[in-house]
């Protein structure tokens, strides 16, 4: 199994009290596990093994497309039961699997050129007509259980959050910030505190492009109606007639 995540300790200095204590971030970087973490029993307990080996808060960088979400779901779970706060950084992206992750912080703060995205999880099946419909409610159960995780970040309802997945939804800063995904946005403290938000915010939508160019096809494409082609005189139909003759 190859490491998708690096832990690096920096002890600092307290120069008021002179105590020195340890920061520990975590960078979570590429596809979460390359291989499934399903029947995995060692790669899951060489991770929680990491994460419980130090204390105090930790943060969590983020720059990653998504992956298994079996490992997500783990990761998940294990950033939540850590008793100390966890700080989530988002400096590139936080997509699929990740963004789940991501709903993990205590805080969650995003790159002011991030993205989020969400959508419906995927699998490969093969079998009967039986087997696929256990694959049907097996991702039903899983999208079920990965907006748990998105309800509980965000406080939006269920419905919304499944019409954004089955959208596969892609967020900038300020919308997934808008949208409760994440709590702010990195380097804003040092922005004036008089700029205002930007006045629009990006959200993309797989689904709603594909109908916005099938209705504009569908436009292109439309006939005439009957009433514009009636009303020609017999000797004008011929007159045009002559003139398509050679």
């Amino acid at each position: 199994m190859k490491k998708f995540w690096k832990w690096k300790n920096r002890t600092v200095t307290d120069q008021e009290n002179q105590t020195k204590t340890v920061e520990r971030t975590l960078f979570l970087n590429g596809t979460i596990a390359e291989e499934s973490w399903f029947d995995d029993d060692i790669t899951p307990a060489l991770f929680k093994e990491e994460l419980m080996a130090g204390s105090g808060n930790i943060t969590v960088w983020i720059n990653s497309p998504g992956g298994d979400c079996v490992a997500a779901a783990q990761i998940y779970n294990m950033l939540m039961d850590y008793p100390h706060d966890v700080t989530v950084k988002i400096d590139g992206i936080a997509a699929s699997a990740a963004s789940v992750i991501a709903m993990a912080g205590t805080k969650v703060l995003i790159s002011p050129v991030g993205m989020m995205m969400v959508h419906n999880p995927a699998t490969v099946a093969w079998g009967d007509s039986a087997e696929m419909q256990k694959a049907i409610e097996m991702l039903s159960s899983v999208k079920d259980s990965i907006i748990n995780a998105y309800e509980i970040k965000t406080g939006l309802s269920r419905a919304r959050l499944s019409h954004l997945m089955d959208a596969e939804t892609w967020m900038d800063a300020h919308k997934a910030v808008e949208l409760g995904f994440a709590d702010g946005i990195l380097g804003r403290t040092e922005l004036p505190e008089d700029m205002d938000p930007p006045a629009v915010t990006m959200l993309y939508s797989k689904a709603a492009v594909v109908n916005s160019l099938m209705d504009k096809i569908a436009a292109k494409c439309k006939t005439k109606p009957k009433t514009e082609l009636e009303g020609r005189s017999v000797d004008s139909l011929y007159e045009r007639l002559d003139l398509l003759r050679f």
